[in-house]
């Protein structure tokens, strides 16, 4: 090959490998530069990113101060599965048998009687549960024992435990897209909160692990405590059967104002139970956006409302009321089956 032809032809390999390294790197940075990949175009992701945008830019009329940037979420529904029955109920449930051993009369006296048919896979004794049979079991096995106990048999059974319909840890089913979300406002100086109506300690136990939320951040029901001395004289709070905060409804924001001292100017939740507080997030004045997720999607998650004819449930009970209230209110409907490309890191 002469020289010139050599240079012309190494010259034109070169252009090559440029044009396709600097497509390579476009189509990496544009990658990078959507922070929610995890949802498809449209409404309700458009609604968070101008939210953000807006919220975060200077000499924006919108403009929130760092400190005031505080967004709550429920965790049950909105976060991760909650369907067929809520994880810290099923901790409550799978609790029972020891606690039978310790006292076997408990075997013959109901809830805890029913319990254990539930356990053994009567999936009709779960509807015979009624909400005091359920209050008592969880002040069963949520109280009486001191808050490292506690903490200690929750680790150890969110390790272990796992989805019936899934097969895998409670940990790996929460939702991908309210991940990124958790990150994406994290990346905006926002604060993020966990609000939820399960116990306020089993969830703080995994909050930082799995959401990136320490424990101070997240506010749940939550008992009374007693501090007190063990025999060898060390101190130590000891979890009293006594309802100190029912963390649902009313109870969210008023837990918003208890523990952190400001209103939100973002909320997200998935059920009635979650209204009171996207209510008085949006009260506020000023920017604020206020998050609903709509599970609709049968095939790769669960389909219930009520809201839009979708079956009914007592888990997580969206209905049509607060549907209508959200389109009234300007809420942003997130539709699981539309607006979610993934639903789960291993999908």
């Amino acid at each position: 090959m002469k020289p010139v032809a050599f240079f012309v032809g190494a010259l034109s390999r070169t252009v090559a490998l440029s044009a396709l390294l600097a497509l390579s790197l476009t189509s990496q940075a544009q990658a990078q530069a959507d922070p929610l990949p995890s949802w498809n175009d449209g409404v309700a992701k458009q609604a968070i990113v101008n939210f953000v945008k807006d919220t975060t830019t200077q000499g924006s009329p919108k403009f929130v101060p760092p400190a005031e940037r505080i967004a709550t979420f429920d965790q049950d529904g909105t976060l991760w599965v909650e369907q067929p029955v809520y994880s810290f109920v099923m901790y409550a449930l799978e609790q029972v048998p020891a606690l039978v051993k310790a006292k076997p009369a408990l075997a013959k006296t109901a809830p805890f009687s029913t319990v254990l048919e539930i356990l053994k896979g009567d999936r009709a004794a779960l509807a015979k549960l009624t909400m005091p049979d359920l209050e008592k079991v969880l002040a069963a096995t949520y109280t009486n024992r001191s808050v490292e106990q506690f903490k200690t048999e929750v680790t150890k059974w969110i390790a272990e435990a796992k989805d019936p319909r899934w097969k895998k840890p409670y940990t790996e089913l929460t939702y991908l897209p309210m991940q990124e979300l958790l990150k994406y406002l994290r990346a905006n100086g926002f604060k993020t909160y966990i609000v939820t109506g399960g116990g306020q300690d089993f969830v703080r136990t995994y909050s930082e692990k799995i959401y990136g939320i320490p424990p101070e951040q997240v506010i749940g029901t939550a008992g009374a405590l007693k501090y007190s001395y063990a025999k060898d004289g060390r101190p130590y709070l000891f979890k009293e059967p006594k309802l100190l905060l029912n963390d649902n409804d009313a109870g969210k924001p008023e837990g918003i104002h208890l523990m952190i001292g400001r209103r939100p100017v973002m909320a997200a939740g998935n059920s009635t139970g979650d209204q009171q507080m996207l209510e008085y997030t949006k009260a506020g004045g000023g920017a604020s956006l206020s998050l609903l997720v709509l599970h609709n999607d049968a095939k790769r998650e669960f389909a219930y409302g009520p809201a839009q004819g979708l079956p009914a449930t007592k888990v997580g009970t969206f209905t049509q009321a607060l549907y209508d209230e959200a389109k009234k209110q300007g809420w942003t409907v997130i539709s699981m089956k539309d607006d979610w490309k993934k639903i789960f890191a291993f999908d």
